[in-house]
């Protein structure tokens, strides 16, 4: 006869804990007797999340019930809140027979199964209880990983990480008490396959239902069962378009290893036929890259074939040589207008498209590069622009050395590089430059100022493929240039509103000297005005390129102040000012332009405030002190208080070309009358306006809504692009994600991303990690 179990569940919790006591007491106790020394516990910061396979089968057996009977390790038989625990494996019922010999479990009467997190409910079940095989008719379950649940007509266990539901149902929505709304999503199956392994799930003869309503049945849907990267269908999205008609898109996402995976995405557009496109990314030691391509056979239209394609190429060589590609090409001028957001293009200009490639070395203080780069200008009759030059080849070696005798330093740049464009667009004949840039420093520096006189020779030869205006088929040019950059810093600490600052104070001198060489015949292949910014007025030469180097005879003084936290050192504020004193006309200019005589520039103004984590403001100002006006102004604002709020606004001007207004922003709409917060139900306003000013017209527009259903979220954007003379382009999207399914996002994602500064994906906030001891029992 067992003896009488107590069935008060603190007295067995007792008796269990002074078990377990006397167990780990015992080897101290029989080392002490041999004379050896007592072993020493190792601590662990946490629980181990893991079984060691090696481990489990050495596991013992806990049972626990109101009435236990049977033979020793031949079968056990628990009645009465009967209790069965192995390892990680927890088996609650109201009667449970245990064949020790077979490790099989049969368990009878509101039957619970607790398996590292993931739990099975139902009224009967028999398993293999280390193997993890057996099965459980009609049970609900909830799986740990993605908090998804669902009920079958039975479970299959097929190992300690595979289980085969059958007629069964998914989700991950969770309706609320008493709600009789339908379930976000749910997914219903003939089969579901779940592998925890692989951390997929498989269903076959799928329908899911979207608030109750059957979308498409899907003979076989594969879903993730973590964030991990995975295989499947992703999001679909639905666009119109003035232009191409009602889009929808069903990208599938292809994880061919970890360092490789590809994304396809064909779109059918009602007004245009089908667009395959497609990109694939792969990561090496030595190389990676991406490749887009897309197609659009037959377009209905424009009645031709439209394709692009775009591939970057990064790889490491042998003896020290790198290989960069970075290759654009469309199949017609139209394509940037008829396809503005195409996945095809990693363009930031959409009417010229560069093919580059570039082989580099490098060692020590050398290094070289041959380039050749050809572009594709995609022309608008319209508005046509003057195509650059493609360069077939260029060929470069530097040399650099910080450390010669004297504390002196030296830099030292040959180029050859043939230039070729359609000479009837360009005005002016290809040709050939070949120049040699020698430069000379000596800095002296200490904390708290600094001087660096620098000399500088460049010597310039052309041979042209036909005579320039005064007949000429070659040319040279040689321009010395003299420049000495003075600094001092001054800090001081100061106290504002009670905090601790370090205040700075940092004028600076800037003096150059170049003088005049006669340059205006010579063609123009790569050169253009500087932006006038706080980067570009110290510098020798106002010009960017190598066809023009200006004659210059001037000073350019600046001051900047900053403020610093002293405990972190972060910069909490910065101003300054800047302007060029010009002592001599400047008489080399680009496009025919007169001579510069004025002799003092505009002033820069500008200043940066970090007025707390939240609020963040800036401002630029190009002031003309003759005509007392501001030739460039821009000034921003950012407002950033928590997760998915953030709006974000600029006014740029600039004197007789343009002045216009943006406004940015991700808003939860609720915010604007209730109290704030994250969560389920939630709607959000997101968006982008770029209203002119000088036109009265929103030049671009991103207006749209998201929707946070706890276990979906749903997008419904608007996008007007200004494309040219041909009018806006228009389009709205429509996107449904649901969480559980697929966690990757689409066009309507991308499109957001790109413009709203800071925007955040709705359910992108990291989480804890569910541990199996979350739902243990």
């Amino acid at each position: 006869m067992p003896s009488p179990r107590p069935r008060n569940r603190a007295a067995r919790f007792r008796l269990a804990a002074m078990s377990l006591a006397a167990c780990a007491l015992w080897p101290t106790v029989q080392a002490q007797e041999d004379g050896l020394p007592a072993p020493v516990l190792r601590s662990s910061p946490a629980l181990g999340e893991t079984i060691s396979p090696d481990v489990r089968p050495e596991l013992p057996v806990f049972v626990e019930g109101d009435r236990i009977s049977g033979r020793s390790e031949l079968e056990t038989l628990i009645e009465g809140d009967a209790t069965l625990r192995r390892g990680d494996t927890l088996i609650r019922a109201e009667r449970i027979e245990y064949d020790q010999a077979e490790d099989l479990a049969r368990a009878r009467g509101d039957v619970r199964i607790n398996r590292a997190g993931d739990v099975f409910e139902g009224p009967q079940l028999e398993m293999h209880v280390d193997a993890f095989e057996g099965f459980f008719t009609e049970p609900t379950y909830r799986l740990r990983s993605t908090e998804g649940y669902g009920q079958a007509s039975r479970i299959d266990f097929l190992g300690p990480d595979r289980a085969l539901v059958r007629q069964g149902t998914y989700t991950t929505c969770e309706r609320e008490p008493g709600s009789s709304w339908p379930l976000g999503w749910l997914l219903t199956a003939d089969r579901l396959y779940i592998d925890n392994e692989s951390e997929t799930g498989l269903a076959l003869g799928a329908t899911v239902r979207f608030l109750g309503v059957p979308l498409l049945p899907i003979p076989v849907l594969s879903f993730p069962l973590t964030d991990k990267r995975k295989s499947g269908v992703l999001t679909p999205t639905l666009a119109v378009n003035n232009r191409s008609g009602v889009e929808l898109t069903v990208p599938y996402y292809w994880d061919i290893a970890p360092n490789r995976d590809a994304t396809f995405s064909p779109t059918l557009m009602s007004r245009r036929g089908l667009q395959l496109s497609g990109e694939f990314r792969y990561l090496e030691p030595l190389y990676s890259g991406t490749t887009g391509l897309s197609y659009l056979p037959g377009d209905n239209l424009r009645g031709r074939d439209r394709w692009a394609y775009n591939v970057r190429h990064a790889q490491v060589l042998p003896a020290g040589v790198g290989l960069s590609l970075n290759l654009n090409r469309v199949s017609d001028d139209d394509y940037w207008r008829d396809f503005t957001r195409s996945p095809a293009i990693a363009s930031l200009t959409p009417r010229l498209l560069a093919s580059d490639a570039v082989l580099s070395w490098g060692r020590g203080n050398f290094a070289a590069h041959a380039r050749t780069l050809r572009w594709q200008t995609l022309q608008d009759v319209t508005a046509p622009i003057v195509p650059p030059y493609d360069r077939l080849p260029q060929l470069q070696g530097r040399y650099t050395n910080l450390e010669l005798l004297g504390g002196f330093s030296s830099y030292v740049e040959a180029d050859y590089t043939r230039f070729s464009a359609e000479p009837a667009l360009t005005r002016q004949p290809n040709g050939e430059r070949a120049y040699v840039m020698a430069q000379f420093a000596r800095p002296w520096q200490a904390p708290g100022w600094f001087v660096i006189p620098r000399v500088q020779l460049h010597a310039t030869q052309y041979q042209f493929d036909a005579p320039l205006a005064n007949g000429l088929t070659s040319a040279e040019r040689s321009v010395p240039t003299f420049s000495l950059d003075t600094g001092l810093l001054f800090d001081r600490q100061v106290s504002l509103f009670g905090r601790p600052l370090v205040q700075t104070l940092e004028p600076r001198a800037f003096y150059a000297y170049t003088p005049f060489r006669e340059q205006n015949y010579l063609p123009n292949y790569d050169s253009g005005q500087h932006d006038f910014n706080f980067a570009t007025i110290f510098t020798e030469n106002p010009y960017v390129g190598h066809d023009r180097i200006a004659d210059t005879n001037l000073l350019t003084l600046g001051l900047t102040s900053r403020l610093q936290d002293v405990a972190t050192g972060g910069e909490l504020a910065r101003f300054g000012l800047a302007q060029r004193l010009r002592y001599e006309d400047q008489r080399v200019t680009l496009g025919g332009a007169p001579p510069i005589a004025d002799r003092f520039s505009d002033i820069l103004l500008g200043a940066s405030v970090n007025w707390s984590p939240t609020w963040a403001s800036e401002a630029t100002v190009q002031y003309n002190p003759r005509t007392d006006r501001s030739e460039r102004a821009t000034i921003g604002a950012r407002y950033n208080p928590g997760p998915f709020r953030t709006v974000s606004a600029a006014y740029r001007t600039q004197r007789l070309l343009s002045e216009q207004v943006d406004l940015a922003w991700q808003w939860p709409l609720q915010d604007l009358w209730a109290g704030r917060g994250n969560g389920n139900g939630r709607w959000y306003s997101v968006g982008r306006l770029n209203f002119s000013l000088k036109d009265r017209e929103l030049v671009d527009t991103i207006v749209g809504v998201e929707y946070d259903g706890c276990c979906w979220v749903g997008r419904l954007v608007f996008e007007r692009l200004q494309t040219g003379s041909a009018g806006p382009n228009k389009r709205l999207l429509f996107q449904i994600e649901l969480l559980g399914l697929s966690r990757v996002g689409t066009n309507a994602v991308t499109l957001l991303r790109d413009n709203i500064p800071r925007y955040q994906l709705l359910r992108s906030l990291p989480g804890t990690p569910r541990s199996r001891f979350t739902e243990y029992d």
